[in-house]
């Protein structure tokens, strides 16, 4: 495995608001290769990021030592149908990953609505869709396979390494290098997509209701605006309602991409205009129903480029959150171009997830790339965060390790895991100093 010169090791993630340069770049091919570059850069103290595509907006994939990316990273690919079960390299994407299992007959049971994304950024931050009978994409993990930071190579499962297991289904890659994965599959199925423009009040007068009643869903509010657009998703048996391809470039290409661009275009350049923009984007989505593949229903290209915050609360805190959002977005000292987005996952046992122990609701806000966020996004933290709630691993924050801990009842565990892992912290970076501490044994060579 050949590191890459330095002149060739800018990076930026998707967003283009995280930047940084590595001291080399790392494409191992082989779990072999990844041992040895750990054990090396352990004994030369020097520091390792396994990063992925770059869909995050923190800084959780900037390197300040070697960066190692995991795309031709080759570990078998392996299909179980009768048992449910594949196991892919950890560098995989979800779409790659999802177009696997369809060939298959099989399917993830939820989605979020970016396929982008490696599977193991997906784990490691915590990535979720909607539902609240469904858990992060983490609760599907069945196994996985772990370089630490020692070189040892752990497969780790509820009954194999299960504290590591626990602690590593949601890491920020703090804990090693993922390699492969094992996740638990369903049959693949069709869904019945309904969407649907509302009036802000309607939509939350019912939304318990709605989130008892559909397999999935979500509402997006339009700053500015009482009018919301309500998404649900529910399994039928059927795909007897496809979208005519002309309905999907419409509605997903031309007024979701190209028309909303412009918009935001024109927002940013002139930022009165951004209340009238909302309100049109609100009315221009007019409803429909359509059926179509799993992964199709759930996911979709987002071409226009935003940062995001998002915040798992619990679940009887979004009200209080919502009506805060609100005064927020009116009083500050310049506009919002993006929607907000709802969604709600079940309760889970991932020592890390957003999600551990109580069924929650997230609230995303998002603003237009070139635009000012910092108010707006550290305004409504300071309301989330008094509220209880856990910012997503993935999305900006300003919380620290003094701040996260006594929101996480197992955080003392895994900082247990990471020490015993990662003992001179070679996966260490100084966004994952600031969030989950530093600890462990000062850097430098292993004896």
């Amino acid at each position: 495995m050949a590191a890459i010169a330095p002149s060739a090791t800018d990076w930026a993630n998707w967003a283009g608001n995280q930047r940084g340069t590595a001291t080399a770049i790392l494409r191992p091919t082989s779990v072999t290769e990844v041992v040895d570059a750990v054990r090396a850069a352990a004994a030369a103290g020097r520091r390792i990021r396994p990063v992925g595509s770059g869909h995050s907006f923190t800084a959780v994939a900037l390197a300040d030592g070697q960066r190692m990316e995991l795309a031709g990273l080759d570990t078998d690919v392996s299909v179980d149908v009768d048992r449910r079960l594949v196991t892919v390299p950890a560098g995989s994407t979800l779409h790659a990953l999802n177009r696997l299992l369809a060939g298959h007959g099989l399917a993830l049971p939820n989605l979020g609505d970016i396929d982008a994304q490696t599977v193991a950024g997906a784990i490691s931050t915590g990535t979720h869709g909607t539902g609240a009978g469904y858990g992060c994409l983490s609760t599907f993990l069945e196994a996985l396979t772990l370089v630490t930071g020692t070189g040892e190579v752990l497969r780790c499962s509820a009954d194999e390494h299960p504290d590591v297991f626990a602690a590593a289904r949601v890491s920020l890659g703090a804990l090693g290098v993922l390699v492969d994965v094992t996740l638990r599959c369903v049959d693949a199925f069709v869904l019945l997509a309904h969407e649907r423009p509302a009036p802000l009040a309607g939509a939350l007068a019912e939304l318990p209701e709605l989130a008892e009643r559909h397999d999935h869903v979500e509402f997006y509010w339009f700053p500015y605006t009482d009018r919301v657009q309500v998404k649900s998703n529910d399994r039928v048996p059927a795909d007897d309602r496809p979208l005519s391809r002309w309905r999907g470039w419409l509605d997903d290409e031309f007024l979701a991409n190209t028309v909303f661009a412009g918009a935001c275009r024109l927002g940013r350049g002139v930022p009165a205009l951004a209340p009238a923009i909302s309100a049109i984007s609100a009315r221009a989505l007019t409803e429909r129903r359509y059926t179509g593949r799993s992964d199709a229903v759930f996911c979709t290209p987002r071409r226009v480029r935003f940062v995001e915050m998002e915040y798992a609360l619990p679940r009887d805190a979004l009200l209080p959150a919502l009506d805060a959002l609100r005064r927020i977005v009116a009083a500050l000292p310049f506009k919002v171009l993006f929607p907000v987005e709802v969604r709600f996952t079940a309760a889970d046992d991932v020592w890390l997830s957003h999600g551990h122990g109580r069924d929650s609701a997230y609230i995303a806000i998002h603003q237009y790339v070139g635009m000012p966020y910092e108010p707006y996004f550290r305004a409504f933290e300071e309301e989330a965060a008094r509220l209880g709630g856990r910012p997503h691993w993935g999305k900006l924050h300003w919380r620290d390790a003094a701040s996260l801990a006594p929101a996480y009842p197992r955080w003392a565990d895994f900082q247990t895991v990471r020490d015993r892992l990662d003992p001179d912290r070679v996966f260490a970076s100084p966004h994952l100093d600031r969030v989950l501490g530093e600890g462990g044994h000062a850097a430098g060579p292993t004896t």
